[in-house]
């Protein structure tokens, strides 16, 4: 079970300002979760309200964290755009490198400060460089 709470501890270590309000608009972050708890129907049956998650990616990084991959990324044959974010709690450069090295049509974009909620927050923290990657990405696949 996750509270709403429960979404903000490990963005908020990742922010490297004390007023959050400066990286994330509070009200982003207030549509976040509520979208959170709004994905499980019965999150206002407890107290305080909690939202059920799928826990197969944390069961896929514990694999991972002892060298025991699941997929490799040679079997991608599109066109991949990796972006990793520097301030990312989640995702390990290593893994970033190998998805990259092994498809055939990946590149990369790493974003030094932004966090891995990057598309959530300011333009400023990343979310600008982020999205403006994408549409490149995206606009080059209509070609």
């Amino acid at each position: 079970m996750n509270t709403r709470q429960s979404l903000f501890t490990a963005w908020d270590d990742s922010i490297p300002v004390a007023d959050k309000a400066q990286w994330r608009d509070p009200a982003v972050a207030a549509a976040y979760g509520d979208a959170a708890l709004a994905s499980d129907e019965t999150a206002p049956t407890r107290q305080p309200p909690s939202f059920r998650s799928p826990s197969g990616a944390m069961a896929d990084s514990f694999e991972l964290a002892f060298g025991r991959r699941q997929w490799s990324a040679a079997a991608l044959t599109m066109p991949v755009l990796v972006i990793r974010s520097g301030r990312d709690f989640w995702s390990r450069p290593e893994d970033a490198k190998t998805i990259v090295d092994e498809a055939p049509k990946a590149e990369r974009l790493d974003i030094p400060d932004a966090t891995h909620f990057v598309h959530l927050d300011r333009e400023a923290a990343g979310r600008g460089v982020f999205l403006d990657a994408v549409k490149r990405f995206l606009d080059r696949q209509e070609e």
